[in-house]
């Protein structure tokens, strides 16, 4: 996949040189109402795609700090739904516990036939 993006990212910076060696005439960027700027139209493509390149590149920086947030949120969701979990199994082990010495005695006969069956 990375050879593949860097083959469409030359082709497409090469296409953008060569266009902008076709176009050297001088043209106008009207920054603010009062403020014009006059470079040729080569420089002004070129210093359009850089900006666009690095705002790209900031919000692949954002998208990927907030996927690491979220993630982060989730394990701590995980993390309380196991403690919460281990605490339920605690309790009904102390039930379990607490209601032993209430079962009756295991006969000898029924015990000896459980273990023919389990076998």
């Amino acid at each position: 996949m990375r050879q593949i993006n860097f083959v469409i990212i030359f082709i497409f910076c090469l296409a953008l040189a060569l266009f902008a060696l076709e176009n050297t005439q001088p043209g106008t960027i009207n920054i603010v109402p009062e403020v014009q700027v006059q470079a040729p139209i080569a420089i002004e493509l070129l210093l359009a795609a850089g900006i666009g390149a690095v705002l790209a590149w900031l919000y692949s920086i954002w998208t990927h700090f907030l996927r690491l947030v979220l993630s982060g949120q989730q394990v701590r969701q995980k993390n309380v739904q196991i403690k919460e979990l281990e605490r339920k199994v605690e309790q009904y082990q102390a039930e379990v516990q607490s209601l032993k010495p209430v079962l009756p005695p295991v006969n000898d006969s029924v015990a000896k036939e459980a273990q023919v069956i389990s076998q």
